[in-house]
């Protein structure tokens, strides 16, 4: 743990560092569906297999270690959602209250049957795929629209059958589902209760992605990958990083 705290918080420090700043102090931070780590104003968020783990990283040089949070169920993802943390897990998402950003304190659950859990959310919704696999076999494989207006009381709008769902992102009214060996599906979200898919990419193998500035940035098997899409949803590979 320690080795990878070290290494998030130099990704940290990397990052707050760009431009004419003298000082460090990192305040939020963007990652894919299936991260397990977030960043929020000035703190660092981390799940581990059964945890939510609270860190004070206001002087990247010096992290602090504040709060452990038990969830008793096996935790998959994290995801900042303005003054919130949606927290993946096999059994349900979970939302915690992070105004008082030392201490999180859990609002609700929205209870589902074991399956892999990532979760993005926008507005008044959230996203969550489950998913069957080695650690959550008696899952299913769908995705799930989440009313979460009221954050007390999530409620489910719809779900739409998948083949494998992996990871999933949001650009603007676009859903982007990663479908592991079977690619990448893409939706309209413009009525979140009614998605519509619009494009299905079948020839890469997709675990999740992140939509910023109309390129998607996709974790794939074998590498990292970098695609820029458009209104005419047309993908257009920009880079490549390999990994063996």
């Amino acid at each position: 743990m320690k080795k990878i705290l070290a290494i998030l918080l130099l990704s940290i420090s990397i990052y707050a560092c760009k431009g004419d700043a003298v000082s460090v102090s990192p305040t939020s931070g963007t990652g894919g569906s299936t991260a397990r780590f977030t960043i929020a104003n000035g703190y660092l968020y981390i799940v581990d297999n059964q945890s939510l783990k609270t860190y004070n990283i206001q002087n990247t040089s010096n992290p602090i270690f504040v709060k452990k949070s038990s969830l008793n169920t096996v935790v998959e993802s994290i995801f900042p959602f303005n003054e919130h943390l949606l927290v993946g897990t096999q059994n349900g998402m979970y939302i915690f209250n992070i105004s008082s950003p030392e201490n999180p304190q859990f609002v609700s659950v929205y209870s589902h049957i074991v399956s892999c859990d990532p979760v993005v959310a926008e507005g008044n919704y959230a996203y969550v795929t489950l998913r069957n696999g080695t650690n959550c076999n008696r899952g299913q494989n769908v995705l799930d629209v989440i009313d979460i207006k009221d954050l007390k009381t999530p409620k489910l709008l719809n779900s739409y059958p998948m083949q494998s769902p992996h990871g999933l992102g949001i650009g603007g009214n676009l859903l982007f589902v990663t479908e592991g060996d079977y690619g990448m599906k893409v939706f309209d979200r413009t009525n979140p209760a009614a998605l519509k898919q619009l494009s299905y990419f079948q020839d890469f193998a997709a675990v999740d992605v992140i939509p910023q500035d109309n390129v998607l940035i996709i974790t794939g098997k074998d590498g990292l990958y970098q695609y820029s899409y458009n209104e005419q949803k047309e993908l257009k590979l920009l880079s490549k990083i390999g990994v063996e």
